[in-house]
């Protein structure tokens, strides 16, 4: 039965998610990540070491991380698969690491916002995005909330689904770690270009695959949405995820563009420091809280395929068992 844990994983996750008591009471599985890479970090990344020295550092440290979890989760794994109906403890265990309920409350959270003031945009996009909230306008406020979504789209669900599919409970768990390094560590500042190399690197290999499916289901999903173009998402996709400055983050916000017809994207500041990133689409620039809701839904609709995906998979392993 434990070719049942991604759907129901998937299912349970996008209706109930993480609980907020358990949150206050003890943290998420990715703040103990965070804790562990914040702790390992302060000790070991000092301005006293060379570049080559906090390079090997971030390496250790990094190594250091997925030992630990990779043993709990193999050590969980080993008492999920020897008692009755473990299945479903490696599932509920399985399901903090997905982040489909809270990446579409967030992103909707800011298009709410919107509908009250520009000042509350800004606020609220400042709790997922890194860029400098003042500098944006309602266009800006709405680009960075749909670049978030597409992009999270890919890393918060995709990636980590690909990777319980493909590994089980540790697949996820090792994936989750990479993930959280690298957006702790994985900087091109003073501070982490050296020691945050490694898990930069990492998160790229383990997100390549991921990336590009995300795209394919992106494409998918707009044949469940009439107004969204499957071959502009495509296209799109193909045309423009090669110039992003990320080998992977292209391609979901470039589907995203292409499939709702405007552009992601462009130049954006960062700690006081303009950055000019290449387009992603080539539709309308100007966009509002009403591009938000269009992007939620078709947001919705790749959760909705990404499902039936699974539950094909389940059901083809379980016909072949």
């Amino acid at each position: 039965m434990f070719f049942l844990i991604p759907p129901l994983a998937l299912l349970l996750e996008r209706f109930v998610g993480y609980p907020p008591l358990l949150t206050a009471r003890i943290g998420h599985p990715v703040m103990w990540f965070g804790w562990l890479i914040a702790y390992m970090e302060q000790r070991t990344n000092t301005a006293s070491r060379t570049a080559s020295q906090r390079k090997l550092a971030g390496v250790v440290s990094l190594a250091l991380l997925l030992l630990v979890a990779l043993a709990g989760a193999l050590l969980v794994q080993q008492v999920t698969r020897s008692i009755p109906l473990g299945w479903l403890l490696e599932m509920l265990l399985a399901t903090p690491f997905l982040a489909q309920k809270e990446l579409g409350r967030a992103v909707e959270a800011v298009a709410d916002a919107l509908g009250i003031s520009l000042a509350a945009g800004r606020e609220a996009v400042s709790q997922i995005v890194g860029r400098d909230p003042q500098a944006l306008d309602e266009t800006g406020v709405s680009r960075a909330a749909i670049e978030t979504l597409a992009e999270s789209t890919s890393d918060g669900v995709v990636a980590p689904w690909f990777w319980l599919v493909l590994l089980g409970l540790p697949g996820i768990v090792l994936y989750k770690a990479i993930n959280t390094a690298d957006s702790m560590i994985g900087h091109l500042n003073e501070r982490y270009r050296d020691y945050g190399w490694a898990a930069a690197r990492l998160d790229d290999v383990v997100n390549f695959i991921p990336a590009r499916l995300s795209a394919v289901l992106v494409t998918i999903a707009c044949f469940f949405m009439p107004d969204a173009s499957p071959s502009k998402a495509w296209g799109a996709a193909r045309r423009d995820a090669r110039g992003h400055k990320s080998p992977n983050s292209g391609w979901p916000e470039a589907a995203f563009a292409g499939a709702l017809g405007f552009s992601l994207g462009g130049p954006r500041h960062y700690d006081g420091e303009l950055v000019d990133l290449p387009t992603m689409g080539n539709g309308d620039r100007r966009l509002g809280r009403y591009h938000i809701t269009r992007a939620l839904t078709l947001y919705t609709m790749v959760l909705n395929v990404l499902l039936g995906v699974s539950g094909l998979l389940a059901l083809t392993i379980a016909l072949g068992a």
